[in-house]
């Protein structure tokens, strides 16, 4: 799967956007990213409609419910369960009416960050059981299979699989609280990290035939257990690159000297105070590009660029500026403007 089927100088999104209208939100997705569209989440919904809740959505023969420190396992599915459900369902009418496109991304929590966001019966989060661990992983990866059948028979596009990992720094790190605040959950080893991420990413792999991305907008990304992992595609916050130290460079440079694909995030998620100029966007990427000893030419096939996080907290005036500046990118990336 070192192919991809995104053409040179596409670009993309991470997924989240703001506002609570799923028909709107896709309106402007395939308009604004017609090579690379993505499957829009809407937070400001509440309760099922962030990444977690989402994710949820897809398990298969396990539930969730809310409480007031946030989801946690349920005996049955209720109302909480059902509504994530029917919000995944009306994203996924929106996207079917939006408009054509071969090529489709869509978006989960990574199976260490799924185990972070969700509670035991007892409060304790998933991740302190590593046979529960296991067991929502696998659930994930049955109700991912029914995602990607069904967004694929509705729409006749190839899909990509994205795994956002936010939480994965912390987890490796054991940064993460237990339900009292007064102590830290046991750091997860890099190995046994590395090889349930292997598991997701062969089997994402194995539906889409596509590689799989994995999106983790930490300064200091674990660049080098994903792509050990068999991440084909790293989607980073380029922006955040700037004093990185050489080893991270050297895990960037083997990454892409190996075939994987960088997801640049170069263009601000919120509105900045100045209008951006496309030669500034690009820097980070163009400066990546001449520290690791890559041709800039590299970027038009082995770089996508990005926003650099989600949309959540955008305005629609700026989300519509920043895919238009994150599209023009791309284009920048193959036919690269006079003084590049």
């Amino acid at each position: 799967m070192s192919e991809h089927v995104w053409p040179p100088g596409a670009a993309t999104a991470v997924g989240s956007m703001p506002g609570t209208d799923p028909a709107e939100a896709a309106a402007v997705v395939f308009g604004e990213l017609p090579d690379f569209p993505h499957l829009p989440e809407l937070p400001a919904r509440g309760v099922g409609a962030d990444l977690i809740g989402r994710t949820a959505a897809m398990l298969v023969d396990v539930a969730i419910e809310v409480v007031p420190s946030g989801y946690r396992v349920a005996a049955r599915p209720g109302h909480d369960h059902r509504r994530a459900v029917d919000l995944l369902r009306w994203d996924l009418d929106a996207v079917t009416e939006a408009g054509g496109a071969a090529v489709i991304k869509t978006q989960l929590a990574g199976p260490w960050t799924l185990a972070t966001g969700i509670e035991l019966p007892r409060g304790h989060r998933v991740l302190t059981d590593r046979g529960a661990v296991r067991e929502f992983t696998e659930s994930a990866l049955e109700g991912l299979a029914a995602h990607v059948a069904e967004l694929k028979a509705r729409t006749g596009a190839e899909i990509v699989v994205q795994f956002d990992e936010p939480a994965l720094p912390d987890v490796l790190a054991g940064a993460l609280p237990t339900p009292s605040g007064y102590g830290t959950v046991p750091a997860v080893p890099e190995p046994e990290a590395r090889e349930l991420l292997s598991r997701v990413i062969e089997r994402a792999g194995e539906l889409t035939g596509q590689p799989v991305i994995v999106h983790c907008c930490a300064a200091r990304p674990p660049v080098g257990l994903l792509r050990a992992a068999g991440a084909g595609g790293l989607a980073i916050d380029a922006t955040l690159l700037g004093g990185a130290p050489a080893t991270l460079l050297d895990e960037l440079g083997e990454a892409w000297d190996s075939g994987s694909v960088l997801f640049l995030g170069l263009v601000p998620a919120l509105q900045p105070a100045r209008r951006p100029a496309l030669r500034d966007l690009a820097k980070p990427a163009l400066e990546l590009a001449d520290r690791l000893g890559f041709s800039r030419s590299t970027l038009a096939d082995r770089a996508v660029p990005t926003p650099t996080c989600g949309f959540a907290g955008a305005t629609g005036d700026w989300v519509r500026r920043a895919l238009k500046l994150t599209t023009d990118l791309g284009k920048a990336f193959v036919e690269p403007p006079e003084g590049w």
